[in-house]
Formats: structure tokens, sequence, C-alpha cells
């Protein structure tokens, strides 16, 4: 199975760079969510999650990639999620990206060529312009939508990063069908 048959054709430099990937990075509001807040009476924050970007990315972790998620608030909502979907990096409250990035890039000894982010707006903006495959989802902002090397069909919150880690998976040889994943 080819990505163009459930998405979108890719160009040679999208199908390049996505062949060198070893670790994807999200942002988290706006991607894995659809950028909305609930806030309650007593304060109490929800977001709501696709269970279609979680089954791709513990696929993704299954397939031997590593995944991080790098967001400028702080929420236990996310810690919650991102922990059940066994994502191993885990940043939070970084209004400066770059500082968890560099942490991150060190840490696993990777160079900006092997690393994917996908985000969808300022903030996401200084690390898309140094790694090797940068991401927007569909409904980004528009300088970021610019600046990046591929837009998903999907918003985000809605499918964006299934269709992101289908990609991966994909130009990588790995099958999209991870026996014993859930979301």
């Amino acid at each position: 199975m080819q990505f163009a048959d459930l998405y979108q054709p890719l160009c040679d430099d999208v199908r390049s760079r996505a062949q060198k990937i070893k670790l994807l990075i999200c942002d988290i509001d706006g991607v894995f969510s659809d950028g909305r807040i609930y806030l309650g009476n007593q304060g109490e924050e929800l977001k709501a999650f696709n269970t279609k970007d979680g089954f791709g990315i513990k696929a993704l972790i299954n397939s031997g990639f590593e995944v991080a998620v790098i967001t400028g608030r702080h929420s236990q909502i996310v810690q919650q999620r991102m922990t059940s979907l066994t994502v191993p990096h885990i940043y939070q409250g970084q209004e400066n990206k770059l500082q968890a990035y560099q942490q991150l890039k060190d840490k696993l000894q990777l160079t900006d060529e092997q690393i994917a982010y996908i985000g969808d707006d300022g903030p996401d903006m200084p690390v898309m312009e140094l790694v090797g495959f940068a991401v927007a989802v569909n409904d980004a902002h528009p300088l970021i939508k610019r600046i990046s090397h591929y837009t998903t069909m999907l918003p985000g919150g809605f499918g964006a990063v299934r269709e992101l880690t289908d990609l991966l998976m994909l130009e990588n040889g790995k099958s999209l069908t991870c026996e014993g994943t859930s979301s």
C-alpha cells in the first residue's frame, strides 16, 4: 500500500525527508487536539483527543520510532494521555520550545535531519525551521504552512497526527497494522 492510496500524492522531497526520520515531535494544542480548551465553573480543563491519532502514535512507537511532545502549556490531561500512549518524552510548560528540542536531540543523539515536527502556530516555528521534516496540520496558521515541507489533509485534533504517522511508517517500509495496539 502506498500513502497516496490513502491520502494524497507525495513529492520526491517529502518522501526522501520522511525516510530519514527516527523521531517525531508533536505539539499538543491544535495538533493532538483541535486547539479548543474547555474550562468548567470550578476551573477544570477539558481537551478532546482523537483515538485515531492515539493508534497512530502507538503503532509508530511499536515500529521502532521515537516519539515526543513539546507543548507550551502544562496540563495533567496531556500527561495522562501521552503516558497512556507510552510516549516516552513529554516536555510541558515549554515557552521556549528550542531548549526542549535541543535537550531531546542531544539525549537521543540525533541530527536535525532525523527529526520530524508537526505544529500549527507561531510557537512551533523556531523548531520547525530546524528539523529535517516540518509538517503543518491542515488548519495551521498560514506562516506555519509556508515553512512546512508537508501539510496534512486533515486538521488538528481530527486525524492529522495519524496521517503523519501513516506517512512515516509507509515511507519506512512499516505495516500500518500493529497487533496489540490500542488507542
